[in-house]
């Protein structure tokens, strides 16, 4: 890389964090950033979440990251899904714990060895959970809600390895599933709110090649799409499907789908590091 390049990136960088420290949402409001793969930012009055952050620069990686693990600043609350590692990242998290040092972290409680010790985060701030359960952080409710990554997974008791998680704040409610496939039931948790502002949900799919491989499935394009449908959501956005050779989807067809099967429904695509204004429904 170049050193213009490189001054270049940087540039971006900062102001992508300029921005999310600078914006200002009111009451009924919610701001987010799609920072790639399952990743994002949401910012909701004063509190910054970040949800599955993952910042490395992988040679993997079919997109750079917008930020490095380093410039994970200004989060109060970081949600982590499940122990995949872009999802729950060791060479993100350790680096957050001081770049944010006054977030608190919540993740599996089937993970709970590999936060305190590979990722380094501080037993005091960490929140572990399991499906059904709720805490309360600042201004914002969160409800876990159980995922299925192929399977459950369930552990007799440290409970649920793959999780999502509802977020109310300030006036707004949002959906991020994690990686998950439909299962009976999921559709009548969700109903329990009368609405979602936002649903962040992966598209990539599954198919026996991948799972031979072991790279777990998550919902179709289709499937997400009638979820969202069915919930009625606010706004859609389609996650999960940009990253990794072998694992990407087009989001044009979930967009598509979208539109032909539930047209009262919209969405939203790219590009990653876009603030996104959601507004509670009235």
């Amino acid at each position: 890389m170049s050193g213009l390049r490189g001054a270049e990136i940087a540039q971006e960088h900062d102001a992508l964090l300029e921005d999310i420290a600078a914006t200002e949402t009111g009451p009924g409001e919610a701001a987010f950033w799609w920072m790639g793969q399952h990743t994002f930012i949401v910012k909701a009055g004063k509190t910054v979440i970040y949800i599955d952050p993952w910042f490395p620069n992988w040679p993997s990686r079919q997109t750079r990251p917008l930020i490095t693990p380093q410039e994970a600043i200004l989060a109060d609350l970081v949600l982590i899904t499940h122990d995949h590692a872009d999802h729950l990242c060791p060479e993100t998290l350790p680096h957050m714990v001081t770049a944010s040092p006054n977030a608190l972290f919540v993740g599996p409680r089937t993970a709970t060895e590999r936060l305190l010790g590979d990722c380094q985060i501080p037993a005091d701030r960490l929140h572990t959970v399991s499906a059904n359960e709720t805490l309360t952080f600042q201004d914002a409710r969160i409800t876990v809600i159980k995922s299925k990554h192929e399977s459950f997974d369930e552990h007799p008791i440290l409970g649920f390895p793959f999780l999502g998680y509802v977020v109310e704040i300030n006036g707004v409610t949002f959906y991020h599933s994690g990686d998950t496939i439909p299962y009976e039931g999921l559709l009548t948790t969700l109903q329990a709110w009368p609405h979602f502002d936002a649903m962040f949900l992966p598209i990539n799919g599954r198919d026996a090649e991948r799972f031979l491989r072991n790279c777990l499935g998550n919902l179709t394009f289709q499937e997400a799409a009638e979820l969202a449908g069915d919930l009625g959501a606010g706004l859609v956005v389609p996650a999960h499907y940009d990253m990794f050779i072998g694992n990407q989807e087009d989001p044009n067809k979930f967009v598509q789908f979208l539109n032909a099967k539930y047209p009262g429904v919209p969405s939203w695509v790219g590009p990653a590091g876009t603030k996104v204004i959601v507004k509670a429904r009235a």
